[in-house]
């Protein structure tokens, strides 16, 4: 009788257990949505807002260009971003700065903001518009974009993710981001002077891989954009597609990893300024002999050695026409996937990483056309957007963490694949590389009409 009784009870706690199990379950799970992207609204109205976008700017007969960066390492330790959390930096192999650069024909002007973080964080993307505008600067655009740097620091992503997994919100942390970037910003505007500008191209190929597949296409190119002042001053910005990851995730060191030595590199020989901005690095991974500070310094100076004796192509920007505009992209619901067809539910997703800020920053610079964008775009797709391009008498650069944040944009193939860019970090479901590919080929043709 009392074996029955207890067979009893914990049958019912069992049930208990299982029911709750299953509830949760219900008010925290859902299916992964398969439906053809093509047939949804949102993809129907992100094409008629481009279909309707007008890109403003003007042409003149001159450019103005300024530069200036402010060292924003911290007074005291943070969190280190990247790879798992890891706790507090416990020493500064490196300091992180924000550079800026500015680019004027007299009546347009825009800004590039590079910081040496992991990303800009939408929340931190909206405190430094909200300076800019307080103080009334001449920018017409401002272009966010990083280092993508896996050792870099916290502090500035609010919300339940970047609690547990990115730093945490500091208040202090950002309004040091912001005064030092309005630092840097006013003096790329006090140090304007009229230049001329160079695209250049140069095959990296032996520096970077596809993570996931092999045999899979690259994005090999380092892509600059010359300023030269008539002063003889010059500056360059740059993308190139591997991954800020050569340093361990063991680490414990502040560090912006290859492109903070990169740019020292630059600025130490041809250039007085050079400013790094991750390229199409979904995908895409440094080969580096090791991931000691030494091997990353290593990488760094063998990029340099080829950015200075290669060049794949090289040309003079004779218009000085600057055109902007900004296409906000509608999404599918959230698809943060647990397993191939389950996902947490849309209000969860959204509670955990509020506003994500997805968009396009589209700027024509001459005939360089250049695309700023809020997801980490795999390289795979480049070799058939440029193409596309030359065909209109277009170079094109593609750069990410422009202020928003949607996780990783992959070819579709491998939406089922074991690949964390594909389970943990494709956020948005199936499609989302037909999506971005149709977008991109329809705003290049757009711009080249």
């Amino acid at each position: 009788m009392a074996f029955k009784k207890l067979a009893y009870n914990i049958g019912k706690i069992l049930l208990g257990v299982f029911l709750f199990v299953f509830l949760v379950a219900i008010i925290t799970l859902t299916k992964v949505d398969r439906s053809p992207i093509e047939d949804q609204d949102f993809y129907k109205k992100t094409f008629s807002d481009l279909e309707k976008l007008q890109l403003q700017g003007s042409e003149t007969s001159v450019w103005f260009a300024g530069w200036g960066k402010s060292n924003m390492t911290p007074d005291e330790p943070v969190e280190l971003v990247g790879y798992a959390p890891r706790g507090n930096y416990e020493f500064v192999q490196d300091s992180s700065f924000v550079k800026a650069l500015t680019l004027g024909n007299g009546e347009t002007t825009v800004a590039w903001l590079s910081y040496e973080l992991l990303i800009v964080h939408p929340h931190l993307a909206k405190e430094i518009q909200t300076a800019i505008r307080e103080q009334s600067l001449p920018i017409d655009q401002v272009i966010f974009t990083a280092t993508h740097t896996h050792a870099g620091m916290g502090g500035y992503m609010p919300g339940p993710l970047g609690e547990l997994a990115f730093g945490g919100y500091q208040e202090e942390t950002v309004k040091l981001i912001v005064n030092k970037t309005l630092t840097a910003l006013n003096q790329a505007l006090a140090t304007q002077d009229s230049t001329t500008i160079q695209y250049k191209k140069v095959d990296a190929s032996e520096f970077v891989a596809n993570r996931f597949v092999k045999e899979d296409p690259i994005e090999p190119s380092i892509r600059q954009i010359i300023f030269t002042k008539k002063s003889g001053e010059k500056a360059t910005f740059f993308t190139y597609s591997a991954h800020a990851t050569i340093l361990s995730s063991k680490f414990m060191g502040l560090s912006g990893d290859y492109p903070y030595y990169l740019m020292n590199d630059l600025e130490n020989g041809d250039f007085d300024f050079a400013m790094f901005a991750a390229g199409t690095v979904g995908s895409h991974r440094p080969l580096a002999s090791g991931n000691s500070p030494e091997e990353v310094q290593e990488y760094a100076h063998l990029l340099d050695s080829v950015m200075q004796i290669k060049m794949t192509y090289y040309a003079t920007l004779h218009t000085n026409r600057i055109e902007t505009g900004t296409l906000p992209i509608a999404l599918r619901e959230p698809h943060l996937r647990i397993s191939d067809n389950l996902r947490i539910r849309p209000w969860l997703f959204n509670y955990l990483l509020g506003d994500t800020n997805v968009h396009f920053d589209i700027t024509l610079i001459g005939n360089t056309l250049m695309i700023a964008s809020s997801g980490e775009i795999s390289g795979v797709f480049f070799a058939s957007w440029e193409k596309q391009a030359k065909e209109h008498g277009l170079n094109l650069m593609i750069t990410t963490f422009n202020g928003g944040y949607m996780g990783y944009i992959t070819p579709d193939k491998y939406y089922d694949q074991k690949f964390h860019e594909v389970r943990e970090m494709n956020w948005y479901g199936p499609g989302n590389g037909k999506y971005y590919d149709d977008l991109i080929r329809k705003i290049i043709n757009k711009v080249g009409q």
